[in-house]
Protein backbone atom coordinates (compact mmCIF):
# COMPACT_ATOMS: atom_id res chain seq x y z
CA UNK A 1 0.00 0.00 0.00
CA UNK A 2 2.24 2.33 1.25
CA UNK A 3 5.66 3.43 2.20
CA UNK A 4 6.36 2.87 5.80
CA UNK A 5 7.86 5.03 8.31
CA UNK A 6 8.00 1.89 9.94
CA UNK A 7 7.03 1.59 10.21
CA UNK A 8 4.57 2.39 9.22
CA UNK A 9 3.75 2.35 6.03
CA UNK A 10 5.05 0.32 8.14
CA UNK A 11 7.49 0.52 9.65
CA UNK A 12 5.10 -0.08 7.83
CA UNK A 13 4.66 1.51 7.34
CA UNK A 14 5.21 0.79 6.47
CA UNK A 15 9.67 -0.94 11.97
CA UNK A 16 7.52 -0.02 10.06
CA UNK A 17 6.41 3.27 11.23
CA UNK A 18 7.58 6.66 10.90
CA UNK A 19 6.66 9.07 13.53
CA UNK A 20 6.62 12.78 13.43
CA UNK A 21 8.98 15.40 14.69
CA UNK A 22 6.62 16.67 17.33
CA UNK A 23 7.01 14.41 20.33
CA UNK A 24 4.32 14.38 22.96
CA UNK A 25 2.67 12.29 25.59
CA UNK A 26 -1.00 11.96 25.07
CA UNK A 27 -2.30 11.76 28.58
CA UNK A 28 -6.00 11.07 28.60
CA UNK A 29 -6.50 14.51 27.10
CA UNK A 30 -10.18 14.31 27.92
CA UNK A 31 -10.54 11.56 25.35
CA UNK A 32 -12.68 9.36 27.63
CA UNK A 33 -13.92 6.48 25.51
CA UNK A 34 -11.97 7.68 22.48
CA UNK A 35 -9.27 5.17 21.51
CA UNK A 36 -5.79 6.71 21.35
CA UNK A 37 -3.39 5.10 18.87
CA UNK A 38 0.15 5.94 17.73
CA UNK A 39 0.62 7.81 14.49
CA UNK A 40 2.74 10.35 12.66
CA UNK A 41 2.22 13.44 10.52
CA UNK A 42 0.94 12.46 7.03
CA UNK A 43 3.29 13.45 4.24
CA UNK A 44 0.53 15.08 2.18
CA UNK A 45 -3.08 16.25 2.50
CA UNK A 46 -5.47 13.31 2.84
CA UNK A 47 -6.44 12.79 -0.81
CA UNK A 48 -7.17 9.14 -1.75
CA UNK A 49 -5.33 9.28 -5.07
CA UNK A 50 -2.18 10.79 -3.54
CA UNK A 51 -1.74 9.05 -0.17
CA UNK A 52 0.98 6.44 -0.52
CA UNK A 53 2.40 6.25 2.99
CA UNK A 54 1.25 4.64 6.17
CA UNK A 55 0.65 7.60 8.44
CA UNK A 56 -1.72 9.23 6.01
CA UNK A 57 -3.13 5.89 4.92
CA UNK A 58 -4.19 4.73 8.37
CA UNK A 59 -6.35 7.85 8.73
CA UNK A 60 -7.59 7.98 5.12
CA UNK A 61 -8.84 4.39 5.25
CA UNK A 62 -11.08 5.30 8.19
CA UNK A 63 -12.57 8.28 6.36
CA UNK A 64 -13.43 6.61 3.06
CA UNK A 65 -15.25 3.51 1.88
CA UNK A 66 -14.45 1.83 -1.41
CA UNK A 67 -16.17 -0.74 -3.54
CA UNK A 68 -14.68 -3.38 -1.26
CA UNK A 69 -13.08 -3.57 2.18
CA UNK A 70 -10.72 -6.08 3.78
CA UNK A 71 -11.16 -7.82 7.11
CA UNK A 72 -8.33 -8.49 9.56
CA UNK A 73 -7.27 -11.58 7.62
CA UNK A 74 -7.28 -9.80 4.25
CA UNK A 75 -10.52 -11.30 3.00
CA UNK A 76 -12.39 -8.91 0.70
CA UNK A 77 -16.08 -8.04 1.01
CA UNK A 78 -18.30 -5.71 -0.99
CA UNK A 79 -18.67 -2.31 0.68
CA UNK A 80 -20.15 0.41 -1.56
CA UNK A 81 -20.48 -2.15 -4.38
CA UNK A 82 -23.80 -3.94 -4.64
CA UNK A 83 -22.35 -6.16 -7.35
CA UNK A 84 -19.14 -6.47 -9.38
CA UNK A 85 -19.84 -8.56 -12.48
CA UNK A 86 -17.42 -9.95 -15.07
CA UNK A 87 -17.24 -12.98 -17.30
CA UNK A 88 -13.68 -12.57 -18.50
CA UNK A 89 -11.81 -10.57 -15.78
CA UNK A 90 -11.32 -7.80 -18.34
CA UNK A 91 -14.72 -6.14 -18.64
CA UNK A 92 -16.58 -5.24 -15.44
CA UNK A 93 -20.02 -3.91 -14.62
CA UNK A 94 -20.19 -2.34 -11.15
CA UNK A 95 -23.45 -1.55 -9.39
CA UNK A 96 -23.56 0.62 -6.26
CA UNK A 97 -25.57 0.56 -3.05
CA UNK A 98 -27.35 3.64 -1.73
CA UNK A 99 -24.60 5.63 -0.03
CA UNK A 100 -23.79 9.20 0.97
CA UNK A 101 -20.75 11.34 1.68
CA UNK A 102 -20.72 12.98 5.09
CA UNK A 103 -21.99 16.26 3.59
CA UNK A 104 -25.15 14.47 2.49
CA UNK A 105 -24.39 14.32 -1.23
CA UNK A 106 -24.89 10.90 -2.83
CA UNK A 107 -22.04 8.59 -3.76
CA UNK A 108 -22.62 7.89 -7.45
CA UNK A 109 -20.89 6.13 -10.30
CA UNK A 110 -19.54 9.54 -11.30
CA UNK A 111 -17.95 9.88 -7.82
CA UNK A 112 -15.78 6.84 -8.60
CA UNK A 113 -15.10 7.58 -12.26
CA UNK A 114 -14.13 11.20 -11.59
CA UNK A 115 -11.78 10.19 -8.77
CA UNK A 116 -10.05 7.51 -10.84
CA UNK A 117 -9.66 9.81 -13.81
CA UNK A 118 -8.15 12.46 -11.55
CA UNK A 119 -5.67 9.95 -10.14
CA UNK A 120 -4.68 8.63 -13.55
CA UNK A 121 -4.11 11.99 -15.27
CA UNK A 122 -0.37 12.47 -15.49
CA UNK A 123 -0.45 16.25 -15.06
CA UNK A 124 -2.07 15.83 -11.64
CA UNK A 125 1.08 14.05 -10.39
CA UNK A 126 -0.74 11.70 -8.04
CA UNK A 127 1.34 9.22 -6.05
CA UNK A 128 -1.08 6.34 -6.70
CA UNK A 129 -1.15 6.94 -10.45
CA UNK A 130 0.27 3.45 -11.05
CA UNK A 131 -2.85 1.83 -9.59
CA UNK A 132 -4.85 2.65 -12.73
CA UNK A 133 -2.30 1.26 -15.18
CA UNK A 134 -4.40 -1.79 -16.03
CA UNK A 135 -7.39 0.30 -17.17
CA UNK A 136 -7.84 0.93 -20.91
CA UNK A 137 -6.61 4.39 -21.92
CA UNK A 138 -4.12 4.74 -19.08
CA UNK A 139 -1.13 5.20 -21.40
CA UNK A 140 -2.78 8.15 -23.11
CA UNK A 141 -3.97 9.78 -19.88
CA UNK A 142 -0.75 9.31 -17.94
CA UNK A 143 1.66 10.35 -20.69
CA UNK A 144 3.56 13.64 -20.60
CA UNK A 145 1.83 15.52 -22.05
CA UNK A 146 -1.44 13.55 -21.88
CA UNK A 147 -3.14 12.83 -25.20
CA UNK A 148 -6.46 12.22 -23.40
CA UNK A 149 -7.98 13.64 -20.23
CA UNK A 150 -10.08 10.65 -19.14
CA UNK A 151 -9.66 6.89 -19.17
CA UNK A 152 -11.37 5.31 -22.16
CA UNK A 153 -11.99 2.22 -20.04
CA UNK A 154 -14.36 4.01 -17.63
CA UNK A 155 -17.98 4.75 -18.54
CA UNK A 156 -20.84 6.01 -16.36
CA UNK A 157 -24.06 4.17 -17.25
CA UNK A 158 -26.30 5.81 -14.65
CA UNK A 159 -26.04 7.09 -11.07
CA UNK A 160 -25.68 3.56 -9.70
CA UNK A 161 -23.78 1.84 -12.50
CA UNK A 162 -20.46 2.16 -14.29
CA UNK A 163 -18.29 -0.11 -16.39
CA UNK A 164 -14.55 -0.73 -16.37
CA UNK A 165 -12.63 -2.09 -19.34
CA UNK A 166 -9.07 -3.24 -18.71
CA UNK A 167 -6.28 -3.51 -21.28
CA UNK A 168 -6.27 -7.27 -20.69
CA UNK A 169 -7.65 -9.73 -18.16
CA UNK A 170 -6.43 -9.15 -14.60
CA UNK A 171 -6.29 -11.80 -11.95
CA UNK A 172 -6.47 -9.38 -9.02
CA UNK A 173 -8.23 -6.23 -10.24
CA UNK A 174 -11.40 -7.01 -8.31
CA UNK A 175 -9.39 -7.80 -5.18
CA UNK A 176 -7.67 -4.42 -5.44
CA UNK A 177 -10.90 -2.42 -5.36
CA UNK A 178 -10.74 -1.85 -1.60
CA UNK A 179 -7.46 0.05 -2.03
CA UNK A 180 -7.42 3.82 -1.43
CA UNK A 181 -6.66 4.61 -5.08
CA UNK A 182 -10.16 3.36 -5.90
CA UNK A 183 -12.10 5.38 -3.34
CA UNK A 184 -14.77 7.82 -4.59
CA UNK A 185 -14.54 11.59 -4.14
CA UNK A 186 -17.38 14.14 -4.12
CA UNK A 187 -17.70 16.94 -6.66
CA UNK A 188 -16.49 19.52 -4.14
CA UNK A 189 -13.06 17.84 -3.98
CA UNK A 190 -12.18 18.89 -7.53
CA UNK A 191 -12.80 22.58 -6.82
CA UNK A 192 -9.89 22.79 -4.35
CA UNK A 193 -8.09 19.47 -3.85
CA UNK A 194 -5.61 20.82 -1.29
CA UNK A 195 -8.38 22.23 0.90
CA UNK A 196 -10.29 18.96 0.50
CA UNK A 197 -7.24 17.01 1.69
CA UNK A 198 -6.98 19.15 4.82
CA UNK A 199 -10.62 18.48 5.74
CA UNK A 200 -11.76 15.42 3.74
CA UNK A 201 -15.41 14.82 2.95
CA UNK A 202 -15.47 11.06 2.99
CA UNK A 203 -18.01 8.26 3.06
CA UNK A 204 -16.35 5.87 5.49
CA UNK A 205 -16.92 4.61 9.03
CA UNK A 206 -15.39 7.74 10.61
CA UNK A 207 -15.25 11.46 9.95
CA UNK A 208 -13.18 14.35 11.31
CA UNK A 209 -14.39 15.24 14.81
CA UNK A 210 -14.52 18.95 13.92
CA UNK A 211 -12.93 21.53 11.63
CA UNK A 212 -9.77 21.54 13.78
CA UNK A 213 -9.50 17.77 14.02
CA UNK A 214 -6.11 17.70 12.30
CA UNK A 215 -3.64 19.44 14.59
CA UNK A 216 -0.53 19.15 12.47
CA UNK A 217 2.35 17.28 14.14
CA UNK A 218 0.16 16.69 17.20
CA UNK A 219 -2.95 14.58 16.58
CA UNK A 220 -5.94 13.81 14.36
CA UNK A 221 -9.35 13.19 15.98
CA UNK A 222 -12.01 11.05 14.30
CA UNK A 223 -15.54 10.17 15.44
CA UNK A 224 -17.90 7.53 14.03
CA UNK A 225 -19.93 8.49 10.98
CA UNK A 226 -23.52 7.79 12.12
CA UNK A 227 -24.74 7.43 8.53
CA UNK A 228 -22.19 4.79 7.51
CA UNK A 229 -24.17 1.75 6.29
CA UNK A 230 -21.31 -0.66 5.59
CA UNK A 231 -19.59 -3.64 7.18
CA UNK A 232 -16.96 -1.71 9.19
CA UNK A 233 -19.17 -0.09 11.83
CA UNK A 234 -16.93 1.21 14.66
CA UNK A 235 -17.04 -0.59 18.00
CA UNK A 236 -15.54 2.45 19.73
CA UNK A 237 -16.56 6.07 20.18
CA UNK A 238 -13.75 7.50 18.11
CA UNK A 239 -10.02 7.45 17.35
CA UNK A 240 -7.27 9.86 18.26
CA UNK A 241 -4.13 9.41 16.16
CA UNK A 242 -1.35 10.74 18.41
CA UNK A 243 1.89 11.77 16.72
CA UNK A 244 5.07 10.74 18.51
CA UNK A 245 8.75 11.54 18.09
CA UNK A 246 9.83 8.03 19.05
CA UNK A 247 8.42 4.61 19.72
CA UNK A 248 10.16 4.62 23.10
CA UNK A 249 8.02 7.59 24.16
CA UNK A 250 4.91 5.91 22.79
CA UNK A 251 5.73 2.68 24.63
CA UNK A 252 6.19 4.57 27.90
CA UNK A 253 2.75 6.10 27.36
CA UNK A 254 1.31 2.64 26.66
CA UNK A 255 2.71 1.29 29.93
CA UNK A 256 1.40 4.32 31.81
CA UNK A 257 -2.07 3.94 30.34
CA UNK A 258 -1.83 7.19 28.39
CA UNK A 259 -1.92 5.43 25.00
CA UNK A 260 -4.48 2.74 24.23
CA UNK A 261 -2.79 0.91 21.35
CA UNK A 262 0.72 0.84 19.88
CA UNK A 263 1.38 -1.01 16.63
CA UNK A 264 5.18 -1.11 16.86
CA UNK A 265 7.13 -2.11 19.96
CA UNK A 266 10.50 -0.26 20.04
CA UNK A 267 13.63 -2.34 19.67
CA UNK A 268 14.63 -1.36 23.23
CA UNK A 269 11.60 -3.25 24.59
CA UNK A 270 11.49 -6.31 22.32
CA UNK A 271 13.09 -8.54 24.94
CA UNK A 272 10.76 -7.37 27.72
CA UNK A 273 7.43 -6.31 26.24
CA UNK A 274 5.75 -9.71 26.59
CA UNK A 275 6.61 -9.70 30.29
CA UNK A 276 5.60 -6.04 30.61
CA UNK A 277 2.25 -6.48 28.87
CA UNK A 278 1.30 -10.09 29.53
CA UNK A 279 -1.83 -10.99 27.58
CA UNK A 280 -1.92 -7.43 26.22
CA UNK A 281 1.09 -8.20 24.01
CA UNK A 282 0.18 -8.92 20.38
CA UNK A 283 2.18 -10.66 17.64
CA UNK A 284 1.31 -11.61 14.07
CA UNK A 285 3.20 -12.32 10.81
CA UNK A 286 2.35 -9.50 8.43
CA UNK A 287 2.80 -8.35 4.84
CA UNK A 288 5.44 -5.71 5.48
CA UNK A 289 9.07 -5.40 4.49
CA UNK A 290 12.15 -3.22 4.77
CA UNK A 291 14.55 -2.49 1.92
CA UNK A 292 17.57 -0.33 1.16
CA UNK A 293 16.99 1.63 -2.03
CA UNK A 294 19.64 3.29 -4.20
CA UNK A 295 18.66 5.43 -7.16
CA UNK A 296 20.84 4.86 -10.27
CA UNK A 297 21.69 8.57 -10.38
CA UNK A 298 23.68 8.09 -7.16
CA UNK A 299 27.42 8.08 -8.02
CA UNK A 300 28.77 4.56 -8.65
CA UNK A 301 25.28 2.99 -8.79
CA UNK A 302 24.32 3.29 -12.43
CA UNK A 303 24.56 0.59 -15.11
CA UNK A 304 26.68 -2.55 -14.74
CA UNK A 305 28.73 -1.03 -11.93
CA UNK A 306 25.55 -0.37 -9.97
CA UNK A 307 24.32 -3.93 -10.35
CA UNK A 308 27.64 -5.31 -9.07
CA UNK A 309 27.73 -2.90 -6.12
CA UNK A 310 24.11 -3.59 -5.08
CA UNK A 311 24.79 -7.34 -5.21
CA UNK A 312 27.96 -6.90 -3.17
CA UNK A 313 26.25 -4.74 -0.56
CA UNK A 314 23.34 -7.18 -0.32
CA UNK A 315 25.68 -10.13 0.25
CA UNK A 316 27.63 -8.10 2.82
CA UNK A 317 24.55 -7.78 5.07
CA UNK A 318 24.22 -10.43 7.77
CA UNK A 319 20.42 -10.39 7.83
CA UNK A 320 19.96 -13.32 10.19
CA UNK A 321 22.30 -11.83 12.79
CA UNK A 322 20.49 -8.48 12.58
CA UNK A 323 17.09 -10.17 12.95
CA UNK A 324 18.33 -12.15 15.94
CA UNK A 325 20.29 -9.48 17.79
CA UNK A 326 18.51 -6.22 16.98
CA UNK A 327 15.00 -7.52 16.43
CA UNK A 328 15.13 -10.39 18.95
CA UNK A 329 13.75 -12.80 16.37
CA UNK A 330 10.69 -10.68 15.57
CA UNK A 331 11.77 -10.16 11.95
CA UNK A 332 12.97 -12.63 9.31
CA UNK A 333 15.52 -12.20 6.49
CA UNK A 334 13.96 -11.17 3.18
CA UNK A 335 13.89 -13.83 0.50
CA UNK A 336 12.16 -11.90 -2.27
CA UNK A 337 10.83 -8.42 -3.10
CA UNK A 338 7.35 -8.88 -1.58
CA UNK A 339 6.51 -10.51 1.76
CA UNK A 340 6.60 -14.09 2.97
CA UNK A 341 2.95 -14.05 4.12
CA UNK A 342 1.48 -13.35 0.67
CA UNK A 343 -0.17 -16.00 -1.56
CA UNK A 344 2.30 -17.34 -4.11
CA UNK A 345 5.44 -16.49 -2.12
CA UNK A 346 8.51 -18.53 -2.99
CA UNK A 347 11.68 -18.46 -0.94
CA UNK A 348 13.81 -20.38 -3.46
CA UNK A 349 13.83 -18.07 -6.47
CA UNK A 350 16.84 -18.21 -8.81
CA UNK A 351 19.17 -15.48 -7.61
CA UNK A 352 18.06 -15.67 -3.97
CA UNK A 353 21.73 -16.24 -3.13
CA UNK A 354 22.22 -12.50 -3.62
CA UNK A 355 20.08 -12.03 -0.49
CA UNK A 356 22.27 -14.32 1.59
CA UNK A 357 25.29 -13.32 3.66
CA UNK A 358 28.43 -14.31 1.77
CA UNK A 359 31.44 -12.09 2.68
CA UNK A 360 33.86 -13.63 0.20
CA UNK A 361 31.52 -13.32 -2.77
CA UNK A 362 30.60 -9.78 -1.68
CA UNK A 363 34.28 -8.78 -1.79
CA UNK A 364 34.72 -10.31 -5.25
CA UNK A 365 31.73 -8.44 -6.63
CA UNK A 366 32.94 -5.18 -5.09
CA UNK A 367 36.35 -5.70 -6.70
CA UNK A 368 34.69 -6.30 -10.08
CA UNK A 369 32.83 -3.01 -9.69
CA UNK A 370 36.07 -1.24 -8.73
CA UNK A 371 37.62 -2.52 -11.96
CA UNK A 372 34.95 -0.54 -13.82
CA UNK A 373 35.25 2.57 -11.67
CA UNK A 374 37.27 2.78 -8.43
CA UNK A 375 35.17 3.46 -5.34
CA UNK A 376 35.63 6.72 -3.48
CA UNK A 377 33.84 8.46 -0.63
CA UNK A 378 31.50 6.93 1.90
CA UNK A 379 28.41 4.75 1.57
CA UNK A 380 25.56 6.41 3.44
CA UNK A 381 22.16 4.92 4.28
CA UNK A 382 19.57 7.58 5.08
CA UNK A 383 16.89 6.74 7.63
CA UNK A 384 14.21 8.66 9.49
CA UNK A 385 15.09 8.92 13.17
CA UNK A 386 11.42 9.26 14.12
CA UNK A 387 10.69 5.69 13.07
CA UNK A 388 12.72 3.42 15.35
CA UNK A 389 15.25 2.52 12.65
CA UNK A 390 18.58 3.63 14.08
CA UNK A 391 19.69 0.32 15.60
CA UNK A 392 19.04 -1.91 12.63
CA UNK A 393 20.25 0.54 9.98
CA UNK A 394 23.47 1.06 11.94
CA UNK A 395 23.83 -2.73 12.11
CA UNK A 396 23.36 -2.94 8.32
CA UNK A 397 25.97 -0.22 7.78
CA UNK A 398 28.44 -1.93 10.14
CA UNK A 399 27.98 -5.26 8.38
CA UNK A 400 28.74 -3.61 5.03
CA UNK A 401 31.71 -1.73 6.48
CA UNK A 402 33.23 -4.81 8.12
CA UNK A 403 32.74 -6.98 5.04
CA UNK A 404 33.76 -4.61 2.25
CA UNK A 405 36.22 -2.45 4.16
CA UNK A 406 34.55 0.79 3.11
CA UNK A 407 33.31 3.75 5.13
CA UNK A 408 29.62 2.80 5.48
CA UNK A 409 27.45 4.84 7.84
CA UNK A 410 23.83 5.31 8.86
CA UNK A 411 22.71 8.90 8.24
CA UNK A 412 19.70 10.13 10.24
CA UNK A 413 17.07 12.60 9.08
CA UNK A 414 14.64 13.99 11.67
CA UNK A 415 11.39 12.95 10.02
CA UNK A 416 9.95 10.43 7.63
CA UNK A 417 8.42 13.25 5.58
CA UNK A 418 11.86 14.79 4.97
CA UNK A 419 13.25 11.59 3.51
CA UNK A 420 10.13 10.90 1.45
CA UNK A 421 10.32 14.39 -0.06
CA UNK A 422 14.00 13.96 -0.96
CA UNK A 423 13.44 10.50 -2.43
CA UNK A 424 10.40 11.64 -4.42
CA UNK A 425 12.28 14.64 -5.85
CA UNK A 426 15.31 12.44 -6.70
CA UNK A 427 17.60 14.65 -4.58
CA UNK A 428 18.43 12.16 -1.81
CA UNK A 429 21.88 11.42 -3.34
CA UNK A 430 22.52 8.37 -1.14
CA UNK A 431 21.05 5.01 -0.21
CA UNK A 432 17.86 5.16 1.86
CA UNK A 433 15.74 2.93 4.03
CA UNK A 434 12.20 2.35 2.90
CA UNK A 435 9.51 -0.16 3.60
CA UNK A 436 6.27 -1.27 2.03
CA UNK A 437 3.09 -2.40 3.72
CA UNK A 438 0.41 -4.15 1.71
CA UNK A 439 -2.87 -2.43 0.92
CA UNK A 440 -4.47 -5.59 -0.42
CA UNK A 441 -3.13 -9.14 -0.07
CA UNK A 442 -1.40 -9.61 -3.40
CA UNK A 443 2.20 -9.76 -4.53
CA UNK A 444 1.22 -7.57 -7.47
CA UNK A 445 0.66 -4.56 -5.24
CA UNK A 446 4.24 -4.74 -3.99
CA UNK A 447 5.75 -5.35 -7.42
CA UNK A 448 3.77 -2.98 -9.63
CA UNK A 449 3.92 -0.08 -7.20
CA UNK A 450 7.66 -0.25 -6.67
CA UNK A 451 9.21 -1.66 -9.85
CA UNK A 452 6.91 -1.12 -12.82
CA UNK A 453 8.49 1.36 -15.24
CA UNK A 454 5.41 3.61 -15.25
CA UNK A 455 4.89 3.69 -11.49
CA UNK A 456 5.12 7.05 -9.73
CA UNK A 457 6.26 5.19 -6.60
CA UNK A 458 9.13 3.37 -8.35
CA UNK A 459 11.62 5.24 -6.17
CA UNK A 460 14.66 3.25 -7.32
CA UNK A 461 13.94 4.11 -10.97
CA UNK A 462 13.98 0.48 -12.05
CA UNK A 463 13.15 0.35 -15.76
CA UNK A 464 12.95 -3.05 -17.40
CA UNK A 465 10.50 -3.70 -20.27
CA UNK A 466 10.84 -7.45 -19.77
CA UNK A 467 9.79 -7.13 -16.13
CA UNK A 468 6.81 -4.98 -17.20
CA UNK A 469 5.84 -7.61 -19.79
CA UNK A 470 6.03 -10.46 -17.26
CA UNK A 471 3.88 -8.59 -14.76
CA UNK A 472 1.27 -8.05 -17.49
CA UNK A 473 1.49 -11.72 -18.41
CA UNK A 474 1.08 -12.77 -14.79
CA UNK A 475 -1.97 -10.52 -14.44
CA UNK A 476 -3.54 -12.15 -17.47
CA UNK A 477 -2.87 -15.73 -16.30
CA UNK A 478 -5.94 -18.00 -16.19
CA UNK A 479 -5.35 -19.29 -12.65
CA UNK A 480 -3.55 -18.05 -9.52
CA UNK A 481 -1.08 -20.93 -9.78
CA UNK A 482 -0.11 -19.96 -13.34
CA UNK A 483 0.13 -16.35 -12.27
CA UNK A 484 2.51 -17.19 -9.41
CA UNK A 485 4.85 -18.99 -11.83
CA UNK A 486 5.17 -15.88 -14.00
CA UNK A 487 5.54 -13.62 -10.95
CA UNK A 488 8.48 -15.82 -9.95
CA UNK A 489 10.09 -15.14 -13.35
CA UNK A 490 9.57 -11.40 -12.87
CA UNK A 491 11.15 -11.50 -9.43
CA UNK A 492 14.07 -13.46 -10.84
CA UNK A 493 14.76 -10.42 -13.03
CA UNK A 494 14.63 -8.17 -9.97
CA UNK A 495 17.20 -10.39 -8.27
CA UNK A 496 19.42 -10.48 -11.37
CA UNK A 497 19.39 -6.68 -11.59
CA UNK A 498 19.24 -6.13 -7.80
CA UNK A 499 16.57 -3.48 -8.35
CA UNK A 500 17.03 -2.62 -4.68
CA UNK A 501 18.20 -4.49 -1.59
CA UNK A 502 15.53 -6.39 0.36
CA UNK A 503 16.60 -6.75 3.99
CA UNK A 504 13.82 -8.14 6.17
CA UNK A 505 10.16 -9.10 6.49
CA UNK A 506 7.96 -8.32 9.46
CA UNK A 507 6.28 -10.14 12.22
CA UNK A 508 4.33 -7.35 13.87
CA UNK A 509 4.79 -6.85 17.61
CA UNK A 510 2.23 -4.58 19.23
CA UNK A 511 0.33 -4.02 22.44
CA UNK A 512 -2.63 -2.35 24.10
CA UNK A 513 -3.34 -0.76 27.45
CA UNK A 514 -5.38 -2.13 30.36
CA UNK A 515 -8.24 0.15 29.28
CA UNK A 516 -8.68 -1.81 26.06
CA UNK A 517 -10.62 -5.06 25.85
CA UNK A 518 -9.67 -5.93 22.28
CA UNK A 519 -7.20 -4.57 19.72
CA UNK A 520 -6.78 -6.99 16.80
CA UNK A 521 -3.99 -6.63 14.25
CA UNK A 522 -4.68 -7.03 10.55
CA UNK A 523 -2.87 -9.02 7.89
CA UNK A 524 -0.68 -6.00 7.02
CA UNK A 525 0.35 -5.05 10.55
CA UNK A 526 -2.04 -2.18 11.24
CA UNK A 527 -4.72 -2.33 13.90
CA UNK A 528 -8.22 -3.30 12.88
CA UNK A 529 -9.16 0.18 14.07
CA UNK A 530 -12.95 -0.20 13.80
CA UNK A 531 -12.79 -3.25 16.07
CA UNK A 532 -10.68 -1.79 18.88
CA UNK A 533 -12.88 -1.94 21.96
CA UNK A 534 -12.43 -0.21 25.31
Amino acid sequence: MRFTRFGALVAAAVVATGLTVAGCTSGDGGSGDIVTVNAGEPQNPLVPTNTNENMGGRVLDRLFAGLKYYDADGKAYNEVAQAIETTDRQHYKITLKDWKFIDGTPVTAKSFVDAWNYGALGTNGQNLNWAYSSIAGFDQVSSNPPTAQTLSGLKVIDDKTFTVDLKQPSIDFELSLGFAAFYPMPDVAFKDMKAFGENPIGNGPYKFANSGAWQHNVQIDLVPNPDYPGGRKPKNKGLRFVMYQSFDTAYADLLAGNLDALDTIPTSALSSFKQDLGDRAIGKPTAQNQHVGIQPSTPHFGGEEGVLRRRAISMAINRQQICDTIWKGTKIPARDFTAATLPGFRGDLPGVEFLQYNPEEAKKLWAQANALSPWSGRFEIAYNSDGGHQDWIEAVANSIKNTLGIDAVATPYPTFKQIRDLVSSRTIGKAFRYGWQGDYPSMFQFLTSQYLSSSETNDVDYKNPEFDRLIAQAQAAPTPEESYKVVAQAQTLLLRDMADIPVLDYMAEAGHSEKVKKAPLTWNGLFDFENIEK
